[in-house]
């Protein structure tokens, strides 16, 4: 039995835990929601403490082989492209280890020509001497290669479904392995099988009803919180945000996540799932994520770059296109920069937003795991 099963029998059944996220996702007057905001943070100080965990992506490639309409990173999109080496990976993860972060993201487009055999398992034992906590967001994998990445210093697995609406996925990726729906939603599971100890979920908001999406993320944590209980979960509500293909829907009110009710989502989330993390990216405007701090969230990106490089500049002068899966390369003059996934909108520095977090009354964490905890 995988969620897959489960999955399908949404929203006809139904635990009373998410009959009882339903019913806070309501549309209801400020005076619920404000009363919904004071139990969100009294729970999560209860759990977490004043903490607020911070960490970095480092993005790798942004090569792909999946054509996916809304990402920046799609086969198709004529972008600029590039792959740091294991030396340049390590330059962008030195240049965040001196800002200050010890939790760091290894994200890569879906492309086993360029993100091959071995690449991620050589990057991250090189990154276990200086960053305890390693996490990824890779293509989907097998239970044996993700076993392969925890043995070389991995413990972090973040994969996001997009949306969990089959219809709308099946229009939105049209070619590549990102094709199947049931491979991707299992892909917790096999992680967790492959020895995790951190798993993150998510759904990218504004593909679909929002509410749906939201009873179907819940239901899903729910099931890993029972079935896969020996790890930690969190879970993350990016929107849509600009990027290189200028992806366009239709306008729906029930798609678009409004600020309110993505505090109202938190808000049940948190009350609902009280150990689960919760995190809030520079996806979002630094005057949202400063309202956000002590409302729920736990986890918290700051001084994001969303390309391969982004950092120092590392791989530059590598920068290519790709037709269907070819390379092709581009005169010097176009070497600027690799494109980024999608634009951020919180642009403070790290050491800002730790001040800031600091000044809100809470506890900036930059390290919360070392490897001497599971000595003998």
């Amino acid at each position: 039995m995988s969620f897959v099963e489960t999955f399908n029998q949404l929203p006809e059944k139904q635990s009373a835990l998410l009959k009882k996220f339903s019913r806070l996702l309501e549309p209801c007057d400020d005076r619920m929601l404000e009363a919904m905001a004071r139990e969100s943070a009294a729970i999560t100080r209860r759990h977490f403490g004043k903490t607020i965990r911070l960490f970095a992506p480092l993005y790798v490639s942004n090569e792909c082989v999946n054509n996916c309409s809304y990402c920046g990173f799609s086969r198709d999109n004529p972008i600029l492209r590039t792959t740091l080496s294991p030396e340049q990976v390590l330059a962008e993860a030195a240049h965040l280890h001196e800002q200050g972060f010890r939790n760091v993201l290894l994200v890569a487009g879906e492309h086993p020509k360029f993100v091959s055999e071995g690449y991620l398992q050589d990057i991250i034992r090189r990154l276990t001497k200086t960053f305890p906590t390693i996490g990824i967001e890779v293509g989907p994998m097998e239970d044996h290669q993700y076993a392969e990445l925890v043995l070389a210093g991995a413990e972090g697995l973040i994969v996001y479904q997009e949306t969990y609406h089959r219809e709308t996925y099946s229009q939105l990726h049209t070619a590549g392995p990102k094709k199947k729906f049931d491979w991707r939603l299992e892909c917790p599971e096999r992680a967790y099988r492959g020895g995790f100890r951190r798993i993150g979920i998510g759904a990218l908001f504004g593909l679909a009803d929002w509410r749906t999406e939201a009873l179907a993320l819940a239901a899903h944590l729910e099931y890993l919180h029972k079935h896969c209980w020996k790890a930690q979960f969190s879970v993350a509500f990016p929107r849509m945000r600009p990027y290189a293909g200028n992806y366009q829907y239709t306008p729906d009110p029930n798609r678009y996540l409004t600020d309110r009710q993505l505090v109202q989502l938190i808000a049940a989330t948190r009350i609902c799932f009280p150990t689960t993390g919760i995190v809030v990216s520079t996806r979002e405007p630094a005057e949202l994520r400063n309202n956000l701090l002590t409302l729920g969230p736990t986890h918290m990106s700051a001084g994001s770059a969303t390309d391969p490089g982004g950092y120092t500049g590392a791989g530059c002068e590598d920068l290519h296109r790709t037709e269907r899966g070819r390379r092709i390369d581009i005169a010097e003059e176009e070497k600027t920069r690799a494109t980024e996934q999608f634009t951020i909108d919180d642009h403070r520095s790290p050491e800002e937003f730790a001040r800031h977090v600091d000044q809100s009354g809470l506890e900036p964490v930059w390290k919360d795991w070392d490897e001497a905890i599971l000595g003998s």
